[in-house]
């Protein structure tokens, strides 16, 4: 028996989407690669959003059947208004996944996580035989972290330790993410806390060294991903 009109019925995405049109075109993109039959790992982000859109209407008029693999809530209730049936890492393992990026540079090193969402994103990259990156060229970078911190999930009680071993590190500067909407710093769907560290050089070593600190569930630097580029 299904739930009679929820408030996820309602759901629309929560930010004006910037760079539509250029996200649009990546999105359709990636939505004509779905076959019949696929479990495909779904990041988070605006363009994933907008590739759900197109991936809902091939379900709906070519009788397509899929199963989602999503990487947050957002997106988890993005699938549930769409109608995409879902599953998990625990039943399946995903044919492909497709995500967005903060920032990409020529090598394909990425930042991701303003979303908040990199350990379950990185987990799906890690467990996909494929994974496809949609970016417009706005995400498109030469240097790792001009544009954007990197952002470092951690534990809530390891948070004054987390800190002061990032600063081993050499950052530019380390701040708490505060959250919008409401008082306080930023609660991940894991419980955990957001640290955005700047770097002013961002070396091979450096995933691993912040990963190797106590209390570090996860970054969102990823480097060295077999990852392809769809723009």
């Amino acid at each position: 028996m299904n739930w009679e009109k929820t408030i996820i019925d309602s759901l629309e995405w929560g930010k004006e989407i910037s760079n539509r049109e250029e996200k649009q075109k990546v999105a359709d993109k990636i939505a004509s690669m779905v076959k019949d039959g696929d479990i495909i790992g779904v990041g988070s982000g605006s363009t994933a959003y907008l590739a759900l859109l197109k991936i809902a209407d091939r379900i709906r008029t070519e009788q397509l059947h899929i199963h989602a693999i999503p990487t947050s809530q957002e997106i988890k209730m993005a699938c549930a208004k769409l109608g995409i049936p879902q599953t998990s890492l625990l039943e399946h393992k995903p044919n492909w996944t497709f995500d967005g990026a903060d920032e990409i540079d020529p090598n394909h090193n990425m930042i991701k996580g303003r979303g908040g969402a990199m350990f379950k994103e990185k987990l799906l990259i890690s467990s996909s035989p494929q994974t496809f990156i949609i970016a417009d060229p706005s995400k498109m970078v030469s240097k790792l972290g001009s544009r954007f911190p990197v952002p470092v999930e951690i534990f809530p009680d390891a948070l004054i330790h987390a800190d002061q071993a990032l600063r081993s590190l050499s950052p530019v500067d380390i701040k708490l993410r505060m959250a919008q909407g409401k008082d306080g710093p930023i609660i991940t769907e894991n419980g955990n806390l957001i640290l955005d560290v700047w770097f002013d050089n961002i070396p091979d070593n450096l995933e691993n060294a912040i990963k190797s600190i106590t209390g570090v569930i996860e970054s969102g630097l990823f480097m060295h991903y077999e990852v392809k580029i769809i723009s």
